[in-house]
């Protein structure tokens, strides 16, 4: 369950266009599904319409509906407000806590008998909230939490703050989410976009979509109203467990290409100088790497030991220090210098892959 798109009745797009993107994200394997049901914005009328006719289609596709909740969007679908009964015969399966419950309520409803998920709002959470939640014992296996989006330009949140809490959540074994924008069609009435991270206004989907997998989101949505097909393949493409770094290949060797194609994991014992790759060496495969481009190694640079290394020959590093040159080592690659900032989260077993740019 990593991807995830949005969808919001009696807003920007028609009805035709809402059931051809559900259809669309379901092919590429998209499993979640966020709406919001009290936008001020929204013509309700006919939204109450066809609220119905998606949900019944994405519980025949059985996607993740995730509807944020209050007691005033019980009234609007016609259900007893905490009728958790009535919104999964609908096909809702998550409910998004946004606001008026209260912890202890919060905690009855992560005990339900329904099947339903509760969803925290991941960028309000505080050790206080938890301090009060813990009192009434929740059910922590049924919830997660998602992060808000922010249309107002200059109101998202920090790297930091993400960081900070989704610390919180994952002491309690909570698994956060978090959303990108689009950049197709741009969601009323500011159309800013509506990423979680304010670093990510108006960058692109996989880009963003992968940094958020980095800080370690396990679930990405796209926020906006209209997706293009073509990011929806970006966020689809995606590993959540998996960081990419865009490359520059400085060799047209067949044995280098195929290990840079490779997935691979941080060695658990870090080396100060480099990130070290566990698998390489085991996946040579009786190739023998011959010595070219054995010059200085800068920051971001991918390195292949050669066959002067003796043992240590098909190991690959990417260089965290400045070093020297060393005729045993060939400098292959070099990470494209705006994913520099990716090197970091790539710690004690993390994996990582190059997209490779020749």
């Amino acid at each position: 369950m990593s991807y995830g798109f949005s969808v919001y009745f009696g807003l920007d797009n028609t009805k035709e266009e809402n059931i051809q993107l559900l259809k669309d994200a379901h092919n590429l394997g998209f499993t979640r599904i966020f709406t919001s049901l009290h936008i001020p914005e929204a013509n309700y009328d006919i939204l109450k319409i066809e609220v119905r006719e998606f949900f019944k289609l994405a519980k025949e596709y059985e996607m993740d509906i995730i509807s944020d909740i209050s007691p005033n969007t019980f009234k609007f679908l016609d259900l007893e407000d905490m009728d958790l009964k009535g919104l999964r015969d609908m096909g809702v399966k998550t409910i998004r806590i946004d606001f008026g419950y209260s912890e202890e309520e919060i905690a009855k409803m992560s005990k339900n008998n329904y099947d339903i998920k509760i969803q925290l709002n991941a960028s309000t959470i505080t050790e206080e909230f938890f301090y009060e939640l813990d009192k009434h014992s929740p059910n922590y296996e049924n919830i997660d939490a998602l992060h808000n989006f922010y249309p107002r330009v200059g109101t998202g949140i920090s790297e930091e703050c993400m960081i900070k809490k989704n610390n919180l959540l994952k002491l309690r074994g909570i698994k956060p989410c978090a959303f990108v924008q689009s950049n197709n069609r741009k969601r009323s009435p500011l159309k800013d976009g509506l990423p979680t991270l304010e670093d990510h206004r108006d960058l692109g989907v996989r880009e963003a979509s992968n940094h958020l997998f980095a800080l370690g989101n396990t679930s990405v949505f796209i926020g906006d109203s209209l997706p293009s097909i073509s990011e929806l393949k970006e966020l689809s493409s995606l590993s959540p467990d998996v960081i990419e770094l865009d490359i520059e290949v400085k060799t047209d060797d067949k044995v280098i290409l195929r290990l840079l194609n490779e997935v691979y994991s941080s060695r658990t014992d870090e080396a100060r100088d480099a990130i070290r790759a566990s698998e390489s060496r085991l996946i040579l495969n009786g190739d023998i790497i011959e010595p070219f481009n054995t010059i200085k190694k800068e920051y971001g640079d991918i390195t292949i030991d050669n066959k002067e290394y003796q043992r240590y020959m098909g190991e690959l590093q990417i260089v965290k220090n400045n070093q020297k040159k060393d005729n045993r080592t060939n400098v292959v690659a070099s990470v494209l210098q705006k994913d520099f900032y990716l090197l970091k989260y790539i710690q004690s077993g993390k994996k990582f892959h190059f997209n490779v740019n020749k």
